[in-house]
């Protein structure tokens, strides 16, 4: 039988983007670690994000059947939000559902790292679910690039 709890290690937070991680290959990006993949969480995942100023995902994407709930803990960036584009700060709770298309960037004069977890579950067991982000790599983003 294993043990009915876990205990994992991240570090400080000023650490987070010394980890580079993600749900495939395509996806991998700096300053991002999903504990689903180091922690046995069955019906919720939990990924840690820290991302330096004027950087972001560089894509689109939507989820299925995932609901996400992201958690601003430092600095200043954006999230897109199919037509509207949110400021989000430390303190700023921001509850993504089902068919949004997302994205999200550091702003580039952000005093610090945007740093932040997202929270993502469906009502079903992670396993169970299939990979159901659907990114957009040729959709133009928001603001300006460079």
């Amino acid at each position: 039988m294993s043990s009915p709890y876990q205990i994992y290690e991240l570090g400080p937070t000023d650490t987070w983007g010394n980890f580079t991680g993600g749900l495939s290959p395509q996806s991998q990006a700096p300053g991002r670690r999903f504990l689903d993949k180091d922690m046995a969480l069955d019906f919720f995942g939990v990924s840690t994000n820290s991302r330096e100023p004027g950087t972001g995902a560089g894509y689109w994407h939507a989820h299925s059947v995932l609901e996400e709930l992201y958690i601003f803990l430092e600095g200043e960036g954006e999230r897109a939000l199919d037509d509207q584009i949110i400021p989000v700060k430390a303190g700023t709770a921001v509850r993504v559902g089902q068919g949004v298309m997302r994205t999200w960037r550091a702003k580039p004069g952000s005093p610090t790292p945007l740093r932040w977890l997202c929270i993502r579950a469906g009502g079903a067991k992670l396993a169970e679910i299939p990979r159901d982000a659907q990114p957009l790599r040729d959709r133009p983003l928001p603001w300006p690039q460079g």
